[in-house]
C-alpha cells in the first residue's frame, strides 16, 4: 500500500515539475520565470523528501534542507534585484 502512495506522489511531483518547466520556458516576464525556478527547487525538495521516506535513509533530509535554503537565498537575491530597479551602472 505504501509503495502505491509513493508512486502516486512521484507522479504528482513529476507533473508539477513539468508544469513549472513549461512556465519557466514560456513565462512572459522575468518574475514569472523566477517563481517557476523557485517552484522547481521546492518540487526537488519534495522529491528528495519522498525518496528519504521511500529508502529510509534520513541523511537525504540534509540534502533537502540545503536545496531549500539555496532556493530561499536565490529568492531573497531576486527580491533585492527587483527592489533596486534591475541592472544599474553605478
Amino acid at each position: 500500500m505504501l509503495s502505491i502512495v509513493i508512486d502516486v506522489v512521484y507522479f504528482m511531483l513529476s507533473l508539477a515539475l513539468l508544469f513549472a518547466f513549461i512556465r519557466l520556458t514560456r513565462g512572459p516576464t522575468l518574475p514569472d520565470r523566477v517563481v517557476a525556478l523557485e517552484l522547481i527547487a521546492s518540487v526537488i525538495v519534495g522529491y528528495v523528501g519522498v525518496h528519504a521516506i521511500d529508502t529510509g535513509v534520513s541523511s537525504f533530509l540534509d540534502v533537502a534542507i540545503v536545496i531549500a535554503l539555496t532556493g530561499f537565498l536565490a529568492a531573497i537575491g531576486f527580491g533585492r534585484f527587483v527592489q533596486r530597479g534591475g541592472v544599474r551602472n553605478d
